[in-house]
């Protein structure tokens, strides 16, 4: 069974970091692209982050570059999601997704997993 555990939110002030780590069993993490997403109140679901984990080769949204850094724990396989200098504006429910790849990690940050196997969300909220 495919199973994807998010941790690691909690409650910040503006300017501090949080490390979001997504646990994964029950597939060969080796062949997969990991990747993270975000959803805040009342907004559609948007991409932050991917990696490759057979070549870890990684992509960012845009707006996600510079703040936030995936990267990717072979042996534990586990994928995090170092965030510094949060703002308020980052507030929302953090969520990892898996797929196997081959995949077009572009694709994967705006569409989401196209496999379906999604983690439990974890709350973060920066207050100003």
């Amino acid at each position: 069974e495919v199973q994807l555990q998010a941790s690691g939110g909690g409650s910040v002030q503006a300017g501090g970091s949080l490390r979001l780590s997504c646990a994964t069993s029950g597939f060969p993490f080796y062949e997969y692209a990991i990747g993270w997403f975000r959803q805040a109140p009342g907004k559609e679901r948007e991409g932050i982050s991917v990696i490759n984990n057979r070549d870890g080769s990684t992509r960012y949204a845009e707006s996600m570059k510079g703040r936030f850094t995936i990267s990717s724990d072979n042996v534990k396989n586990t994928v995090y999601l170092q965030m510094n200098n949060l703002k308020p504006e980052d507030t929302a429910v953090y969520y990892c997704g898996a797929e196997n790849t081959p995949v077009h990690l572009e694709r994967m940050i705006n569409e989401g997993p196209w496999s379906g196997y999604w983690g439990q969300g974890t709350q973060v909220t920066v207050s100003s």
